[in-house]
């Protein structure tokens, strides 16, 4: 049986790909067919990090030599990331072992233009050569399309589960953010909008849900003088989370640059209406003024708007909370995701596991 050798940050760290790996193993993708899956990445010091990575390294060669036949499947980002992931696709390549490309990083175009000819000469080859490259928005395939003269480019949207229950008529003026606290997600923009809101609506409260630059996000909610305002609880567990999202009035996502943010999609199903920038794949998401409202990137001014509409506006709230939590079950369902995915496995030669195996077998996650 074609073994399917997945890579990527491990599942219990932080961040969008590790949510999208969860979110597989919990549908059954690791179950249904004959994955193996090692973890590059993880949270912690430098130390930590690269000894994880070796001994990812270590055992890819190992499974190398004991299966002829396999399939690798590279979660990657931009940066690091993707340095981390090249080793094993140049491993795969000379083993003959075909290569899926899964990128999940709003800045990698950026990251692309920003290397040098060599690296650039390089990360095309990879894409070039891949087996496939899958995408998680159409405008990312539409910009793949163009970095890469492979043809064999898949869009399957990063999974997310639905609630069974939404919130309905949510009060007062919370607003929410989950993601890591950093000037690439627009918190200080954030910061800046939120600030201008408290002078004409003195309940409004920002909860910072992750973390990053907390001590540099705290002072400058001081200096704009709105820290009894804001809250910042660090990163918070999925129970955490959901509690947010449910009483929240909105949630708001600023990032300069996104895949398909797994926070948004989140935040969505739970009936949450959202206010978030024009960026990466976001638009794909989301329709201005359908289910959400959409605004430029670094523009406090026009975020502070759009929050203030959400908040002053109880019947556009309650719309656009609807609404999103429709977009979310009609097209971001683990279901549809796991049928795009296992179309692609089984056009590269995997099989399924037999029903009883799949039961019986074991999975690790290292």
């Amino acid at each position: 049986m074609k073994r399917v050798v997945m890579i990527g940050t491990d599942p219990s760290t932080r961040g969008g790909i590790s949510a999208v790996v969860r979110t597989y193993r919990e549908i059954g993708v690791f179950e249904r067919w004959p994955v193996t899956y090692l973890s590059t990445h993880r949270d912690g010091g430098y130390l930590a990090k690269l000894a994880t990575a070796v001994v990812a390294l270590l055992r890819f060669c190992f499974l190398l030599l004991r299966h002829r036949d396999g399939i690798l499947h590279v979660h990657s980002a931009s940066r690091a990331s993707f340095w981390r992931k090249a080793p094993f696709m140049a491993l795969a390549r000379v083993a003959g072992w075909p290569v899926v490309f899964h990128l999940h990083g709003g800045g990698f175009a950026r990251f692309v233009n920003n290397c040098g000819p060599r690296a650039r000469a390089v990360m095309r080859h990879f894409l070039d050569h891949a087996a496939a490259i899958v995408v998680v928005s159409d405008r990312w395939e539409a910009w793949m399309r163009n970095a890469t003269s492979n043809p064999n480019i898949v869009t399957i949207p990063n999974p997310v589960h639905f609630q069974p229950q939404a919130t309905v008529g949510r009060g007062g003026a919370l607003i929410a953010f989950c993601g890591r606290c950093e000037e690439g997600k627009g918190v200080y923009e954030l910061l800046e909008a939120t600030a201008s809101l408290v002078r004409l609506l003195p309940e409004v409260r920002l909860e910072l849900a992750g973390d990053g630059e907390l001590h540099r996000v705290e002072r400058r909610a001081s200096d704009l003088g709105i820290r009894a305002h804001v809250h910042l609880p660090g990163w918070v567990d999925s129970e955490r989370r959901d509690a947010l999202l449910a009483r929240a009035s909105v949630f708001v996502l600023p990032s300069y640059a996104e895949g398909l943010p797994v926070a948004l999609l989140e935040a969505m199903a739970a009936g949450c209406p959202v206010v978030a920038t024009k960026v990466g794949g976001i638009p794909d998401l989301v329709t201005d003024g359908v289910d959400g409202l959409l605004v430029p990137p670094r523009d406090p001014v026009a975020l502070a708007a759009a929050i203030r509409r959400v908040l002053t506006d109880p019947e556009l709230a309650l719309r656009l909370g609807g609404n999103a939590r429709a977009t979310v079950a009609a097209h971001f369902s683990p279901e549809r995701a796991l049928e795009r995915l296992e179309n692609l496995y089984s056009g590269l030669g995997a099989r399924r596991v037999p029903a009883p195996a799949a039961i019986a077998r074991l999975q690790e996650i290292s």
